[in-house]
């Protein structure tokens, strides 16, 4: 199957199946979005939705959370993962956000990427949630799950998967595609073993045809087999050495 078809079925059967994807982290301004955002790196967003809600009490606005300290800070996250980084990340950022953008989260991507805290991965996740920008968000689920399909080939980096993505998918996609990334690989195309067995889009993944069409199975059949022989093989061997060593005493006596 070529690229284009690839791409075609792809964004054809999430439009259908789920045309209006969402963040699973909750928020209720662009300011929250952000903080939680940043949190979220390398930590589950029902970790983070757990935390937020205290930590945006505390500090609903960017000149509340720019005049605390980072040690405040870590006392409302020190459940999430790197909560001493990330609590400096945080002040940082609001103080940037107050004395530099007057207290609003800004649109531009490089501007967003001249926060503390904020990646190119996060920038893009706040211009296209928040902004409605054509822009796509490259996480370990995006990376892993795009790279299984094939919508990319060859793309070690997470910037060289963006680029692909950017370029083969439809603009007005990029930001609900991430969402579609995202949740296949959350719930259906997980890290270690996917669900292919249930997956409704294995029929263009390259992943599943990879390793489930009738000579992939035979090769896997194959292997085992000769594990099992392998297996069975060492295991007389070792009887075998048993019962020498046994009648080598025995002699002895």
């Amino acid at each position: 199957m070529l690229k284009p078809e690839r791409y075609r079925h792809f964004v054809e059967y999430f439009s259908k199946h789920q045309p209006n994807p969402v963040t699973e982290l909750h928020y209720s301004n662009p300011f929250e979005l952000l903080v939680a955002v940043i949190l979220s790196a390398q930590c589950t967003d029902k970790r983070i939705n757990q935390v937020t809600p205290a930590l945006l009490k505390q500090f609903p606005r960017p000149a509340a959370l720019a005049a605390s300290t980072p040690d405040e800070v870590f006392n409302y996250i020190r459940s999430v993962s790197y909560p001493n980084n990330k609590a400096k990340h945080l002040v940082g950022m609001a103080k940037m956000l107050v004395e530099i953008f007057n207290g609003e989260v800004p649109s531009d991507l490089n501007d967003l990427q001249k926060l503390p805290g904020v990646g190119r991965k996060t920038a893009n996740v706040i211009a296209s949630v928040v902004f409605d920008l054509p822009a796509i968000a490259v996480d370990t689920h995006v990376f892993r799950v795009a790279n299984r399909i094939g919508l990319t080939t060859n793309a070690r980096t997470p910037l060289a998967v963006e680029k692909q993505l950017t370029e083969f998918l439809p603009k007005h996609t990029l930001g609900v595609a991430h969402h579609w990334l995202i949740l296949h690989g959350r719930y259906i195309c997980v890290a270690r073993s996917p669900k292919c067995e249930i997956c409704p889009i294995s029929w263009f993944c390259k992943y599943y045809e990879r390793n489930h069409t009738e000579a992939a199975l035979l090769k896997a059949e194959a292997v085992k087999a000769k594990k099992t022989k392998d297996a069975k093989k060492k295991k007389q061997l070792n009887t075998i050495s048993k019962e020498l060593k046994k009648r080598s005493v025995d002699k002895d006596i």
